[in-house]
């Protein structure tokens, strides 16, 4: 949403987000429904009513509004080891070529790749690296702007995440000790 919020484009107070994470993203906690036996060959939703992540996620893009947003964020967990598939839904209300938004906002982000108009990314092309991949959708050329995001939530959410923030207060290059490739498959 950060480059759409940014530039004012979107309805900010409908925001929604449909966030698919491994079992992984649970923690590592033992508990029977994170178990992969239990999460193999199912899919569901869990913290509707509100998820742990959901006040510094509305937090940051208020901060990039500023001002209050309406976000519906509804995790979900699948059958999985690593990896987030989001998927985010915007109202459009100021009329751009999105694409070039997206491509100018993260042109020099080393760990961002804003795929070709039309692509779809998946889970798999980011495993093991500290990479976000993204692609932008208008679909049937209307009013809702559809964004997916995948990242490895082991490496880009969090231990790489944690590397480039730790580069980035000691004045190091920001991708000290993250260029590894993805593993592929």
């Amino acid at each position: 949403f950060m480059p759409l919020v940014e530039a004012g484009l979107v309805d900010v107070d409908h925001l929604i987000a449909d966030a698919k994470s491994g079992v992984s993203g649970a923690g590592r906690k033992a508990e029977v429904a994170t178990l992969f036996s239990e999460a193999s060959d199912n899919f569901k939703a869990y913290g509707v009513p509100g998820h742990r992540h959901l006040p510094e996620i509305a937090q940051g893009l208020s901060t990039m509004a500023g001002r209050a947003v309406g976000l519906t964020f509804v995790p979900h967990l699948t059958p999985m080891i690593r990896g987030i598939h989001a998927t985010l839904y915007a109202r459009i209300e100021t009329e751009a070529d999105f694409q070039e938004v997206f491509e100018q906002r993260y042109g020099g982000e080393a760990f961002v790749d804003v795929l070709p108009a039309g692509s779809h990314p998946d889970t798999r092309s980011v495993r093991a690296a500290n990479v976000c991949r993204i692609a932008v959708h208008r679909p049937q050329g209307g009013n809702t702007l559809v964004v997916l995001a995948v990242i490895d939530n082991l490496v880009k959410g969090a231990a790489g995440q944690a590397i480039q923030n730790m580069n980035l207060m000691f004045g190091l290059p920001e991708t000290e000790g993250l260029w590894q490739l993805p593993v592929l498959p």
